[in-house]
């Protein structure tokens, strides 16, 4: 696309994109509106986009029904180009990222508090939303998306934009809650599951200083564990697992997609402590009682972080040497790479290369 400076109009622009048709539909090239640049708008050419479990359970509507075609994608890292009259920290070329939320409304409790991500009202979603102005938000499997200024971050020069692109996503998800439940040195922290999530949360909670323990189903993925800054790696396979950690973790954060025996995990967080869903299973998670209540232990949910927490984790990443393993894959190859994410065959998250877009 041509690069436009400081300007605004009323001109939709046609997207190249991937997308699905229905449910069970594969996903396949097709072409999509974008809205007119506004004022206050950035519009971005597209150079990566991650691949999050979320886009397979949107486009396939496993949390609740959606219009098709349906677009994914909210892991989107790229390259300025053109902003609108209004636009004050942007300019056309400057290496930006678009993460899950592309709007709010501004004016409840937790948007005036700086926590946008839990607005009141619900943020608008990169994709599957209706935005402020009624247009539809479809995702980062495109060329270029139009996005206000407000919710564009500034990608660091040190962080590659292919490595960066899952940082918005599968970065914040698990950065927010190893901050908020205050990870660190003295602390212990397991991370459920070592994918896409789980090998970020690795990461973070290594450079913040805490005692990392993996626990995953199968020592498969022992060694890339440890090498991502695990201390420790159980098989929660393995029943001796539960007996040897009882009460250990300060913090669990369990990054899953899937139904697990959460009176099992409860069982190894000390008195205190915290276990902190961050995967999303399309299923209803049971969660026991008791072991809450005998040891004041506390069961938590936490989404993505604020615009300006994600950009303290940038900053952070650009400052520790922290970016995603990544597989970097073309447009037609996305099909095979949601098979393979079902499948827990990637290590540990697919990037497409936007420039193979075919639409």
């Amino acid at each position: 696309m041509a690069a436009v400076t400081a300007t605004s109009n009323t001109t939709t622009t046609t997207a190249r994109a991937v997308g699905a048709g229905s449910p069970t539909a594969d996903l396949a090239p097709l072409q999509i509106e974008r809205r007119a640049l506004g004022a206050s708008d950035v519009r971005i050419d597209i150079k990566f986009c991650g691949i999050c479990h979320s886009d397979i359970h949107f486009a396939r509507g496993e949390w609740g029904e959606i219009p098709y075609p349906a677009v994914p994608g909210h892991e989107i890292a790229g390259v300025v180009a053109a902003v609108g009259s209004d636009v004050t920290g942007f300019a056309v070329g400057d290496r930006v990222g678009v993460g899950c939320m592309v709007n709010s409304c501004r004016e409840c409790e937790n948007c005036q508090a700086g926590n946008e991500q839990y607005c009141i009202a619900g943020n608008t979603q990169t994709y599957g939303s209706v935005d402020r102005d009624g247009t539809f938000t479809y995702g980062g499997y495109s060329d270029h998306v139009v996005v206000d200024q407000d919710f564009v971050l500034r990608i660091p020069d040190e962080i590659p934009l292919e490595e960066a692109a899952p940082l918005l996503c599968a970065g914040i998800t698990t950065y927010s809650p190893l901050r908020h439940w205050n990870a660190g040195p003295g602390k212990q922290v397991a991370v459920v599951g070592l994918g896409g999530l789980g090998h970020m949360a690795v990461k973070f909670a290594h450079a913040l200083g805490a005692e990392v323990t993996v626990l995953s189903q199968s020592l498969r993925k022992q060694e890339d564990g440890l090498r991502l800054g695990a201390d420790h790696y159980y098989a929660t396979s393995d029943d001796a697992t539960f007996t040897a950690l009882a009460h250990r973790f300060d913090l669990i954060i369990n990054t899953v997609s899937a139904v697990i025996d959460m009176g099992a995990m409860l069982s190894l967080v000390k008195t205190d402590g915290a276990l902190v869903n961050v995967g999303a299973p399309s299923e209803p998670l049971p969660v026991p009682v008791f072991p809450l209540l005998m040891q004041r232990r506390t069961f938590a949910g936490s989404g993505i972080g604020s615009i300006r927490e994600t950009q303290e984790m940038l900053e952070f990443c650009a400052e520790h040497g922290i970016a995603a393993d990544i597989e970097v894959i073309s447009a037609d190859q996305v099909n095979e790479a949601w098979e393979r994410v079902l499948a827990s065959d990637v290590r540990y998250r697919f990037v497409i290369d936007n420039s193979t877009l075919t639409a």
